[in-house]
């Protein structure tokens, strides 16, 4: 048997009021799985976003120049 993929659509309040009805294990089944898509979705973002990029590309370029101060030794400065 062949898996077909189906896309269903639900009104955002039937689906509330849905996931209001389980128990707490199901809701949080649920809120593991929105945060992994929510952080595949924003990798995919930060991975196309062009500003995201050059600030990237900065960090690493101060990085490699050593222009960085870990945050224990900026602990320390502002104690």
């Amino acid at each position: 048997m062949s898996n077909i993929p189906v896309t269903v659509s639900i009104p955002f309040e039937s689906l509330a009021q849905s996931i209001s009805s389980l128990d707490l294990r199901e809701k949080i089944q649920i809120a593991h799985l929105l945060e992994e898509q929510i952080a595949q979705a924003e990798e995919s973002l930060y991975a196309s976003d062009p500003a995201i990029q050059n600030e990237i590309r900065e960090a690493r370029i101060a990085y490699q120049a050593g222009d960085v101060v870990s945050i224990d030794d900026y602990i320390k400065k502002i104690k």
